[in-house]
């Protein structure tokens, strides 16, 4: 796990708003290792998630970027966090939120596994070995941290989740916002549904879901551009959130 700042400080946001908020963001995949060499993940880029650090490092904001393995350079102005497995991440994400100050809106947009190995080989798993029969996998579920923002990390600002399905994409991301007690589920679809959107592309296609049931469609667009107009909204929320307590 890595930690370190980038090198500029973010300024007050083009509006002239002097409020800037706490801000913690997650991005990419995770890498849950099966020996020495392999590995499980799956096909997140971590686009979107620093996108969103982009945004709301020029909206003013403090931002922290937890990040998995990706090939991207973190936005200037924003602390970078790069973690590898869900563990690392879970962990980091937990010492974010009870440290004080804590963040006042948490985006979590990487893609973190849902299973790791149970057990991980101490050197590399030899075809002509263990391998010369076939592996048989034992998998075990790794920490939630979404659902873990609010009866774990007590985390009480706004709390935003992405949820990439292939199917059932309003009825999936509903239930997952209220499992997980989210102020807003971002929906967005992948593999056939997206038609070259979502994972390993530059443009994404969302669908906001609102706790009272409501949803908004954004459409297909950039991943930049639905970034910002995404931190601009959640810059709303947040504030709100925080006149109202």
């Amino acid at each position: 796990m890595m930690d370190r700042q980038a090198q500029n400080e973010p300024g007050m946001n083009e509006s002239g708003d002097a409020r800037p908020l706490r801000v913690l963001i997650t991005a990419g995949p995770t890498r849950e290792p099966l020996d020495p060499v392999r590995y499980l993940s799956n096909r997140s880029s971590g686009k979107m998630g620093y996108a969103l650090a982009s945004a709301a490092v020029a909206l003013g904001h403090r931002v922290t970027l937890v990040s998995g393995p990706v090939a991207l350079a973190p936005p200037d102005g924003c602390r970078l966090v790069a973690v590898e497995t869900a563990a690392e991440m879970h962990a980091a994400v937990e010492r974010i939120c009870r440290q004080a100050p804590a963040p006042e809106l948490a985006v979590l947009a990487a893609a973190v596994a849902d299973f790791r190995p149970a057990t991980v080989a101490a050197s590399k798993l030899k075809k002509g070995g263990e391998l010369r029969s076939g592996l048989q996998l034992r998998l075990e579920p790794t920490e939630d941290i979404l659902a873990g923002m609010r009866s774990r990390f007590g985390f009480d600002g706004l709390l935003v989740g992405f949820a990439a399905e292939t199917g059932d994409l309003i009825a999936n991301a509903m239930d997952k916002l209220r499992r997980k007690r989210c102020d807003l589920m971002v929906a967005n679809p992948v593999g056939a549904a997206a038609g070259g959107a979502g994972f390993d592309s530059d443009e994404n296609i969302l669908t906001l879901c609102y706790p009272d049931g409501r949803t908004e469609a954004w459409g297909r667009d950039s991943k930049d551009r639905l970034a910002v107009r995404l931190m601009e909204l959640c810059t709303r929320l947040s504030r709100k959130l925080q006149d109202q307590s």
